[in-house]
């Protein structure tokens, strides 16, 4: 599977009385995305509030982003859990409901060694045909991946056919690409990176983004791609302050309330997270409208 552009990040949507999923925001925030010229979707990742699900829920939302997109787009299926036998019964789901690949994130509690990070990626690979990307996120999931371990996953398990690389370090990005002779295709997840990244060759860049800048991070990448680098600058540091602001101020608050501002009921968080403040609220329409 060969991907490049946009992976957009929904939101996951719940009902302010019942806490349930909202179904029906939902679809309006995947149809939103795919309006902004996308070129992939990946729910159910820390945007999309996927450790505060339940498996049903989990379930209900890969489910309906599958429907929903229909093909018009690859459906990336996000799955991050503590044991490898959960993490097998989402990989399994994936693919029963149609999703085109997962994103894979091993999370820990107890420190992993390389051979049982090795162990947990294979132990998916034997139950799903399911493209992997292998995601590193050390700062949300506890597990840090080496290139030099990346690497060597993709060259020894066969459904692995790209990476995530979130660390914010661009020599890694830089150590996957010598490492694997530029046969890996490697993906930002670092919004403050995106320019670096992608000059340096990342496939695509995997970005919550779009909900709130529209096109703007297509275009950026659309201007690398073309060589058209004093444009790709000017349109990264045009959206370099809110990239900033949402990470920092944790996705899934940041992009709901500015989904609000923009008309699409995306409601709060889930808690122990809460939602943005009024002064949160104000920086964000300061930060979009700068963009717009």
């Amino acid at each position: 599977m060969q991907l490049s552009g946009i992976i957009a990040y929904p939101i996951t949507p719940f009902h302010p009385s019942t806490g349930e999923i909202n179904l029906e925001v939902l679809q309006q925030s995947l149809e939103h995305l795919i309006e902004q010229g996308c070129d992939a979707i990946a729910p159910l990742g820390s945007t999309g509030e996927s450790a505060y699900l339940s498996l049903a829920e989990w379930m209900n939302v890969a489910e309906c982003s599958v429907n929903t997109v229909n093909k018009r787009l690859p459906v990336i299926i996000g799955i991050s859990e503590l044991t490898t036998s959960a993490a097998i019964i989402k990989a399994k789901y994936a693919e029963r409901i149609g999703a085109d690949a997962i994103m894979v994130i091993p999370v820990s509690y107890w420190k992993l060694s390389d051979s049982e990070i090795q162990a947990y990626y294979q132990a998916i690979a034997d139950n799903t045909s399911l493209p992997i990307m292998v995601y590193n996120n050390p700062g949300t999931s506890g597990v840090d991946m080496s290139p030099e371990l990346i690497v060597k996953m993709a060259e020894e398990i066969d459904n692995i056919s790209m990476v995530k690389e979130s660390s914010g370090d661009i020599q890694r990005m830089h150590k996957i690409f010598s490492l694997s002779q530029g046969k890996l295709p490697f993906y930002n997840g670092c919004n403050p990176l995106a320019l670096e990244a992608l000059c340096a060759g990342a496939s695509g860049w995997c970005t919550a983004a779009p909900n709130l800048l529209g096109k703007h991070p297509k275009a950026l990448f659309e201007a690398v791609r073309s060589g058209e680098l004093e444009s790709a600058r000017q349109q990264f540091y045009q959206q370099l302050p809110l990239l900033h602001y949402i990470v920092a101020g944790g996705l899934p608050k940041t992009i709901k309330a500015g989904l609000n501002l923009l008309g699409l009921d995306a409601g709060i968080p889930r808690q122990p997270l809460q939602e943005a403040s009024a002064e949160d609220k104000a920086k964000l329409a300061e930060y979009m409208a700068a963009v717009q």
